[in-house]
């Protein structure tokens, strides 16, 4: 077989140290990538470029956010949707209130950078509390930054309807942003951010930042007696985790929904993106990707498969099925896999690496 790590070798502890160090993975995923860049714009239609694929993207670094926070720092957040909503209405501030000087990517990170400072401010009661109480805390986050966004109109420019539609904006002469833009641009728009986001990701939890995360969630006390300071541990992962769901707020309301509404980040998105984590791995880059694409997908299929099957169900019974297997998912994960979709995938890979040998 060809997956096999038998015959390589390391000169260097740069090359030990490298993502992947097996080769086939790193051509696998470099192919993915190049396909993601270059072949799925070329062909892809436009019902799976912004129904789908846009939207799974962003739900995915939205998801990775989250991860960082919960599945690396062990700090459980139900304020994902309000830390979304941060960014998106302070990217909308800042790309409509300097649209000569700000490029919209700068208007993103903006959001970004805006949400981490809120991460920041709720983050510290992480300090004293913890598990129950303190996604209690964060859920508190969620309805207060949402009261606030509907209720100061300097977030939407004192708009009269209070959902002001998102700007369309340029790069390198391309509309990326907006209803008007191209279905290709503003999926590579997108796709841009989430390969940064994830390489940054997957480069932290590697590093010496990432390693506190684990440290603090695995035993908090053993971590400060050997050094790890809780504060800034703790605080580094909600401003890093807020970032990540800033960005992913201002892309939902920038490239999909073309408006900044707090209904799109309503309590049912904070648990959608829980969900995601939980299903598709918590620790893990992969699972967040994974999980984005299973909670998003879900109910796609299921529709699709009632028309298929020509099951005459109402949107209602379609949308009870989607609670039940989410549910079942859940529990069926928390027992069996604990470690989610990544875990599976990573067995899978573990047994094509000794076939046809005993395991």
């Amino acid at each position: 077989m060809f997956y096999r790590e038998a015959g390589q070798f390391k000169t260097s502890y740069a090359a030990d140290q490298q993502m992947l160090p097996i080769p086939m993975d790193r051509y696998f995923v470099i192919g993915i990538t190049l396909f993601m860049i270059i072949a799925v714009p070329l062909f892809a239609t436009e019902y799976w470029l912004e129904s789908i694929l846009i939207p799974v993207l962003i739900l995915s670094i939205a998801a990775l956010g989250l991860n960082i926070l919960t599945g690396y720092a062990g700090q459980l957040s139900l304020g994902t949707g309000g830390f979304m909503a941060a960014g998106a209405y302070m990217a909308y501030k800042v790309a409509t209130n300097m649209p000569d000087f700000m490029p919209i990517w700068v208007a993103v990170l903006a959001g970004g950078l805006f949400s981490a400072m809120i991460g920041i401010a709720f983050g510290i009661p992480s300090l004293r509390i913890k598990g129950f109480y303190l996604a209690v805390a964060t859920l508190a986050a969620q309805f207060f930054l949402l009261w606030l966004f509907q209720k100061v109109g300097w977030f939407v420019n004192d708009s009269i309807s209070g959902v002001p539609s998102a700007p369309p904006a340029t790069v390198f002469g391309f509309t990326v942003t907006g209803a008007t833009a191209a279905p290709q641009a503003k999926y590579l728009f997108v796709l841009a951010f989430t390969i940064v986001l994830a390489l940054l990701a997957r480069n932290m939890a590697r590093s010496r930042i990432g390693r506190s995360w684990m440290a603090i969630r695995d035993m908090d006390i053993a971590a400060e007696l050997i050094g790890i300071k809780p504060l800034n541990t703790k605080l580094s992962a909600f401003a890093i985790s807020s970032f990540y769901c800033g960005v992913a707020g201002a892309l939902w309301a920038f490239c999909f929904i073309y408006t900044v509404e707090p209904t799109a980040f309503s309590i049912n998105r904070s648990f959608q993106i829980l969900f995601m984590i939980i299903i598709g791995g918590l620790g893990s880059i992969l699972g967040s990707f994974l999980g984005a694409a299973f909670i998003f997908l879900l109910p796609i299929f299921l529709n699709n498969m009632a028309d298929i099957l020509d099951l005459n169900l109402s949107t209602a019974t379609i949308t009870h099925l989607e609670f039940m297997i989410f549910g079942a998912a859940i529990v069926f994960f928390l027992i069996v896999e604990p470690h989610g979709l990544a875990r599976l995938w990573q067995i899978a890979k573990e047994k094509l690496r000794l076939w046809p040998f005993p395991h």
